[in-house]
């Protein structure tokens, strides 16, 4: 059964730069939504002159709304279309998925349109384990023979996690690989930060395996979808970093 999320974050990326920034956080308590900007808003701000969303026009504002606040919701598919059974499926979602939250954090909200992404914190369950589905990043830099073995993967197979110190993009990236030695993409940039922690203090904490694969015609953007299970190790809770913490508010609640 797939684990309700209860908190996301929103990401922007800058068009000259391509750096990417989280800038938001987005909680739902089972009845209200939530959407704050948090600390690395700003930084986005002074360093590539990112502008509040139109939706979300103050920085220091709190929003709430019984309802998905549109510019999260216009990134899911419509129940009424036709390929909306497949969208679940490539999301290894069940058909009667009413949860949202659940359906943004497998999709990450990607448009192409925009500039904007979004990530789930971690959920911990009550055995004191964190659990986290994310799609492999960057196949469409991979050789065809990666391609083939990622093909090729099973469900439940055992991923390796590999730091690719040497990447001049990323120094902290994180690749995906098979016991076979094949490379099948990379851990999303927005795990990285935190999972070095994790990893440097006791690399058997953290367990990936393949969840689903979708074959072509599916993009490469959705074709390896993976699951992570992560034991908490000592004080390190994910996403604790000032920077995904929230601005501070106004008095005034602004509610949609």
């Amino acid at each position: 059964m797939a684990t309700s999320i209860k908190t996301l974050f929103l990401a922007w990326q800058d068009y000259e730069s391509r750096s990417w920034f989280p800038i938001g956080r987005l909680t739902f308590d089972g009845k209200r939504y939530q959407f704050v900007y948090i600390q690395d808003a700003k930084k986005a701000q002074e360093q590539c002159g990112f502008e509040p969303l139109l939706s979300f026009p103050d920085l220091e504002g709190v929003y709430r709304s019984d309802y998905l606040f549109p510019v999260f919701a216009n990134r899911l598919m419509s129940s009424s279309r036709p390929e909306y059974k497949h969208f679940l499926e490539r999301l290894n979602l069940e058909e009667n998925t009413a949860d949202l939250m659940l359906m943004l954090a497998r999709s990450e909200g990607k448009r192409e349109t925009d500039s904007l992404q979004v990530f789930p914190h971690p959920e911990l369950d009550e055995s004191g384990c964190y659990h986290l589905h994310f799609f492999a990043h960057g196949l469409r830099h991979l050789p065809e023979c990666s391609i083939e073995r990622i093909n090729r993967l099973k469900v439940g197979e055992i991923l390796w996690l590999s730091h690719e110190f040497q990447n001049p993009y990323d120094p902290q990236a994180l690749m995906l690989t098979t016991e076979d030695h094949y490379i099948l993409g990379y851990c999303p940039m927005f795990l990285v930060s935190y999972m070095f922690d994790i990893l440097r203090r006791n690399p058997d904490a953290v367990e990936v395996k393949v969840d689903r694969v979708n074959l072509s015609p599916t993009p490469l953007q959705f074709r390896l979808l993976c699951r992570m299970n992560y034991s908490v190790v000592g004080d390190i809770e994910p996403f604790s970093q000032d920077q995904y913490q929230p601005i501070k508010v106004m008095a005034e609640v602004l509610s949609l």
